[in-house]
C-alpha cells in the first residue's frame, strides 16, 4: 500500500504541476502526497465504507482505458532509434550500488555489481516482480464462484496473461517514446512523463486523473487486505485480541487505525525503490514457500481432494523455487538484512505471544 501510495503522489503532482508531493523537512524527504491518501483511505476504512462491485468494476474499466489510451496513443510517438542498444550496455558506479547496497548475488560471488547489461536486466527483473503481486487475491472469490474449482484457476491464468500483454505493450511503447534514461528516476517519472516530454501535455493530465482514480482503490483493497489478515490474526490470538474489537459500524478500528499510521509513515518517510525491495523479497519468500509446500503435500498426502492439482510436480515447483530464489538473490544485502531483522521480529512475537494464546494451537493439543 505504502508503494502504490508513493506512485499516487507522483501522478497528482503531474496533475497540478509540481515534481510530486515530496517536501524536504528537516533534511529528511516528506512525500506529503502519499500521506493524504493513505490518511483519506483509514478514514473512510476505519468509518466501514465499503465500494460496491459496480464501483469496483467501473473504476477497472477506467484503469484497464487509461493503460489501452497510452498503448494506443503513444504509438504514434514511438521513434525507433530509441530502441537502440536494445539492451543498454552495462554500467558501475551510480545506480549499480556499493557495500550493502550491492546485490547479495554480487556479495557472495564477488563480481561487480552494475546498471543495464544482461546482468542488470535480469536483476531488474526482482524489482518489476513488484507489478505482478496480487494474482492470487482472485483465490479469495472462490466461495461467491458457481464452478470455483474451474473458474478461479482461469481467471488467475487468463489475468495473468492479459495483464502481462498490456504491460510489454506499455513497456514498448514508452521506451519507444522517449530515451531509457530520462525514465530512470523512479521517485517523479510515471506513464504520463514520456507524453509530457513529447509535448502532449493534455494526454499527461488525462492520463494522471484516470490514475490517480485507479491508484485509489488499489490503496484501498490492500489496506483492507492488511487489516484482515491482522483481525483474524487478533481473533485466534496470535496478537492481542483487543485489537480484534469492532467499532459501531462493524469494522477493527484500532487495527485499521495502526495499520493506517504504519503504512503513512512508511509511504512518507521511505524511498519508493527501498519499499518496492521489501515487499518483492517478502512475497517471493512466500511464494518459495508455497512452492515447497506443493511438493510436500503432493508426496505425503496424496489423497486430499485437491480443486486445482497442479501440473507438472515437482518439476514445475522447483522451476519457480529457482526463479523465486534467483530473484531474491538480486535484490540489495540491505534489503536482505532488513528482511532478516523483520523475519526475527515475527518469529521472536509468535513464540513469546502468539503460541501460547493461539485458539488454533490449543485446539489442536486437545
Amino acid at each position: 500500500a505504502a508503494v502504490v501510495a508513493k506512485g499516487w503522489s507522483s501522478y497528482l503532482g503531474t496533475v497540478f504541476g509540481f515534481a510530486g508531493g515530496i517536501t524536504e523537512v528537516f533534511g529528511q524527504q516528506v512525500d506529503w502526497g502519499a500521506l493524504i491518501i493513505i490518511a483519506f483511505v483509514t478514514l473512510i476504512l476505519a468509518m466501514g465504507t465499503k465500494l460496491s462491485a459496480g464501483v469496483s468494476l467501473a473504476i477497472t474499466a477506467v484503469k484497464v482505458a487509461v493503460v489501452l489510451f497510452v498503448v494506443i496513443l503513444g504509438a504514434f510517438y514511438i521513434k525507433t532509434e530509441n530502441f537502440s542498444p536494445f539492451v543498454p550496455p552495462a554500467e558501475t558506479g551510480e545506480g549499480s550500488g556499493s557495500g550493502a547496497e550491492q546485490s547479495l548475488f554480487s556479495l557472495l560471488t564477488g563480481a561487480e555489481g552494475s546498471s543495464y547489461g544482461w546482468y542488470g536486466l535480469l536483476a531488474g527483473a526482482s524489482i518489476v516482480f513488484f507489478a505482478f503481486i496480487g494474482f492470487d487475491i482472485v483465490a479469495t472469490t472462490a466461495e461467491e464462484t458457481k464452478n470455483p474449482q474451474r473458474d478461479v484457476p482461469r481467471g488467475i491464468l487468463a489475468s495473468l496473461a492479459i495483464v502481462t500483454v498490456l504491460y510489454v505493450a506499455v513497456a514498448v511503447v514508452l521506451t519507444g517514446m522517449v530515451n531509457y534514461t530520462e525514465l530512470r528516476d523512479a521517485e517523479t517519472q510515471n506513464l504520463a512523463t514520456a507524453f509530457s516530454l513529447n509535448g502532449i501535455d493534455w494526454a499527461a493530465k488525462v492520463i494522471s486523473i484516470g490514475a490517480l482514480a485507479g491508484l485509489t482503490t488499489v490503496v484501498i483493497v490492500l489496506v483492507l487486505g492488511q487489516t484482515r489478515v491482522l483481525f483474524a490474526m487478533s481473533r485466534d490470538g496470535l496478537m492481542p485480541r483487543q485489537l480484534a474489537k469492532t467499532g459501531e459500524h462493524g469494522t477493527p478500528v484500532r487495527i485499521t487505525l495502526i495499520v493506517g499510521a504504519v503504512v503513512a509513515v512508511t509511504a512518507t518517510v521511505f524511498p519508493i525503490g527501498k519499499l518496492e525491495e521489501m515487499v518483492n523479497i517478502g512475497t517471493l519468500f512466500a511464494f518459495v514457500l508455497v512452492s515447497a509446500g506443493v511438493i510436500v503435500l503432493r508426496r505425503n498426502r496424496p489423497d486430499l481432494k485437491r480443486g486445482f492439482r497442479t501440473p507438472w510436480v515437482p518439476v514445475l515447483p522447483i522451476l519457480s523455487i529457482i526463479a523465486c530464489v534467483w530473484l531474491m538473490l538480486n535484490l540489495t544485502g540491505l534489503t536482505w538484512l532488513r528482511f532478516g531483522i523483520w523475519m526475527a521480529l515475527g518469529v521472536v512475537v509468535y513464540f513469546a505471544y502468539g503460541r501460547r494464546h493461539s485458539l488454533v494451537a490449543r485446539r489442536a493439543a486437545e
